[in-house]
């Protein structure tokens, strides 16, 4: 199979050869699939420190020097080259090394010996500035010893010397690797007509596919587990390349480090071929069971009529929502798109206050996992401010509060199988929503740490009161929807809001392209569904007074009824607005019937009558077996 060349050596090949300045940014720490034949076998896997000097010496460059403000200039793989780069530029070898500071006027410091080893024409030289994001503070902090050193390399680059060699004639180059651009000073390099910065990105799809291909493939797993798999697969190979391809989906954005450490890892625990992509969540997670493989279709399938237990008069909405759910289980979320790993499913609840958006994302939460808490909720009025990106997904290095990392990313780094629940998303600052594209795009996040979190075992739920109220022609909040309206207006107009506040308001149609057609809009607590609301709050209570205090409470049902005409006469805040009824007409004057009859345990009590219009609402009990009260 002919050999897969990255974009970036490309680039490498062609600017080498006439630029003597060249930035490498990105993902330098990752080790890198030599492509060519020369002094390293094609196709191993090597540091990108290796990869350049064999990529330079193939070239025919006489010596290709290592810098680092640690250690000074070295050769690890070649000692002889830096014999010949010391007597060149005048310097002295120590303990294998020409020890050199970054910033100073001497002339032993490493921009004044690379000034040297750049003009000399003796030798084709290469010197490569590895760390180089750390050898200021920040471009911002900069001393004059600092301007003064990049000075020097700059006017370095601006003089280097062309060389003769058996190979033509090359030009003496400087090369400095940086994990982000800005880590240097911008004047070093912007407008720079001798500087080009080449892009590392983490190997593309077409880069994890070779490594599925042919012997590689192999390496994953043990001879045992492969020489017994084998044969089935190779009679079955539409199976085997659907194993493949799935692996290459979910390792999206993982650096070839990682995907060797995978291997190892796969070979290690003697994984079955039909299982490869397991060892994905192994290494992402730290578990071998995903629970989204063990989830019962035969629960899911009384999950609606389990929800409607919790939540009353939403039967579109929670069909919808349970619709994202069997995708997730069967599979089927993301089939549309290019990206594997993101997130099993988007939801976006909207609809009036206390219908029970927050309700479903807690019973969701239960039913998949089995406990509410894996229910993670975020009050997006508490991130309205430009900086409030940090405290999500943490500060960047040198900032307060760095090492505590990001509220969101710790939570999904502690359990990557949840329910994110952001409430109120319209309120948070235009710098999340931007964070949220990527990682409902893509599926994962580096945090400020660095670390990257994945979320592509969470369902993300957002809510929003969006749709219910307009601005009118002169700035003024007006109703959008009301409670006399049927069910599909209501729905049709409060998408129909949501879209302009995204597309004309916000001026963000893309995020709303994230969300698709999972917009979940919640009905109004109509009187029926708010009849069975108050008849589940009060059942709650009765069964709560029996189970911790052994109090049997009945209700008269006149004394129902008018409770139930009292509880119900307004719905405009829905079911939040019935719990807040009950509590001032039940469980307020219940309790202080029983603290003033004395009566704490062991009793039978019927509610004869509620006093609602009172002030404070009252009730009058009689006690079985005693005298009215």
């Amino acid at each position: 199979m002919e050999a897969l060349i990255p974009k970036w050596h490309r680039e490498l090949e062609l600017f080498s050869a006439i630029k003597p300045l060249l930035i490498l940014e990105g993902n330098i720490t990752d080790q890198y699939r030599y492509p060519t034949e020369g002094s390293v076998r094609q196709d191993e896997i090597i540091s990108l420190s290796r990869y350049l000097q064999a990529y330079f010496a193939d070239q025919g460059y006489d010596q290709v020097i290592f810098y680092s403000n640690l250690l000074g200039f070295v050769s690890p793989f070649d000692p002889s080259m830096l014999e010949r780069y010391a007597a060149l530029t005048g310097t002295e070898i120590k303990n294998g090394a020409i020890p050199s500071e970054f910033k100073g006027n001497a002339a032993e410091t490493a921009p004044n010996v690379i000034r040297r080893a750049m003009s000399q024409q003796q030798a084709a030289t290469v010197t490569i500035m590895e760390m180089a994001s750390h050898y200021i503070t920040t471009p911002e902090r900069m001393d004059q010893q600092d301007v003064n050193s990049f000075n020097i390399l700059m006017q370095s680059a601006l003089s280097a010397s062309w060389v003769r060699t058996a190979h033509g004639k090359k030009q003496n180059l400087l090369i400095l690797l940086v994990n982000k651009l800005n880590d240097l000073p911008a004047w070093f390099y912007l407008n720079n007509p001798v500087c080009k910065i080449l892009q590392l990105e983490a190997p593309d799809r077409e880069e994890r596919k070779r490594m599925m291909t042919g012997s590689n493939f192999a390496t994953f797993f043990s001879g045992t587990v492969y020489r017994r798999d084998m044969p089935y697969y190779q009679a079955h190979e539409d199976e085997l390349e659907r194993i493949k391809e799935k692996f290459v989906g979910l390792t999206e954005g993982m650096t070839f480090t990682e995907l060797d450490e995978m291997r190892m890892l796969c070979k290690r625990e003697e994984m079955p071929v039909r299982d490869l992509c397991k060892i994905v969540d192994l290494y992402k997670y730290g578990i071998k069971e995903n629970p989204w493989s063990t989830l019962s279709v035969k629960s899911l399938k009384t999950a609606k009529q389990d929800f409607e237990k919790r939540i009353k008069g939403q039967d579109t909405a929670l069909e919808r929502t349970l619709d994202v759910v069997k995708r997730a289980v069967t599979g089927m979320n993301g089939l549309n798109s290019s990206s594997t790993g993101k997130p099993k499913g988007v939801l976006f609840f909207a609809g009036p206050t206390g219908t029970g958006k927050t309700e479903t994302a807690k019973a969701l939460a239960e039913k998949l996992f089995g406990d509410e808490s894996t229910c993670i909720r975020f009050d997006m009025s508490e991130y309205g401010q430009s900086h409030s990106d940090q405290k999500l997904m943490g500060a960047p290095p040198g900032y307060v509060g760095y090492e505590a990392g990001g509220q969101l990313t710790n939570a999904v780094k502690k359990n990557p199988f949840c329910i994110l629940l952001f409430d109120e998303i319209e309120k948070a600052h235009s710098t999340i929503l931007d964070k949220f594209l990527q990682i409902l795009e893509d599926g994962r996040m580096t945090d400020g740490q660095g670390n990257t979190v994945y979320f592509s075992e969470t369902i993300i739920i957002f809510t929003s009161n969006l749709g219910i109220y307009v601005k009118d022609a002169f700035g003024n909040r007006q109703p959008n929807v009301t409670m006399d309206m049927e069910y599909p207006e209501v729905q049709s107009r409060v998408r129909d809001a949501i879209e302009d506040y995204f597309k004309l308001e916000l001026g963000r149609p893309e995020i709303l392209n994230r969300i698709g057609e999972n917009i979940v809009v919640f009905d109004y607590i109509r009187k029926e569904a708010a009849d069975l609301i108050l008849r589940g709050q009060v059942n709650k209570i009765i069964a709560k007074m029996r189970e911790q205090k052994n109090i049997e409470i009945s209700i008269e049902d006149y004394a129902y009824n008018s409770l139930e005409e009292a509880a119900t006469a307004d719905l405009s805040n829905g079911g939040r607005g019935i719990g807040n009824q009950v509590e001032s007409l039940v469980i307020n004057p219940l309790s202080r019937w029983l603290f003033d009859h004395e009566i704490t345990d062991n009793a039978k009590i019927v509610i004869e009558t509620f006093e609602t219009a009172a002030n404070p609402p009252s009730i009058r009990c009689r006690v079985e077996g005693g005298e009215k009260a």
